[in-house]
């Protein structure tokens, strides 16, 4: 069985990795901008794995960013699948719900003083955004190699519920947080009536 050529790699839905010319190709026409975002989504993630004092504006700010990058991944897409943005919705309000009812992580509590979240580290955040990056530069590649995929239904509406799935649990912990700071606050108010 002779080796897979980089220009029928994809078409026989598999890339040989012992062929680096069709890996070289992918990331040389990648636009430097790509790398840029990558990095700085890396060091934002990484700074969420250590314990940290945060403002609800700033967990809000990343949630918002991250649910962007996932709407335009769908959008850029999948503009011409109807299904596509809908499933999308419905894939994050549902997350969102589950993982706001979810209890937060031991260690974090809202310091009403401050009005600072004080939240312990995880590598969640690092995952999801990671994961998100990962999903809209795949989605890109296959696209830029087989554009008939955004069309296929199936294609859409999958990678359209994995970006609100994205999306929905990035919400959801912010959520979350809002949900203990509000508490705080009435609590706090209750006690000095």
């Amino acid at each position: 069985m002779g080796t897979v050529r980089s220009s029928d790699a994809f078409h026989s839905n598999r890339i040989n990795l012992k062929e680096p010319t069709m890996l070289m190709q992918i990331l040389s026409h990648t636009p430097t901008w790509v790398f840029a975002l990558f990095a700085g989504l890396l060091w934002l993630g990484g700074k969420q794995m250590l314990a940290r004092r945060v403002k609800l504006a700033r967990i809000t700010l990343v949630a918002l960013l991250m649910t962007g990058l996932s709407v335009a991944g769908v959008w850029l897409a999948f503009s011409g699948t109807a299904a596509a943005l809908p499933i999308w919705a419905l894939a994050a309000a549902q997350v969102a719900t589950l993982v706001s009812r979810r209890p937060l992580p031991q260690g974090t509590r809202f310091d009403t003083a401050t009005q600072e979240c004080v939240v312990p580290g995880s590598a969640v955040p690092l995952a999801l955004m990671m994961g998100i990056f990962l999903t809209k530069y795949t989605v890109g590649v296959l696209l830029a190699m087989q554009p008939a995929l955004a069309q296929q239904l199936g294609f859409a509406v999958g990678l359209s519920a994995a970006y609100g799935l994205f999306s929905g649990v990035f919400v959801g912990r912010a959520l979350r947080l809002w949900q203990l700071a509000l508490r705080m606050d009435r609590e706090t108010g209750l006690q000095a009536a």
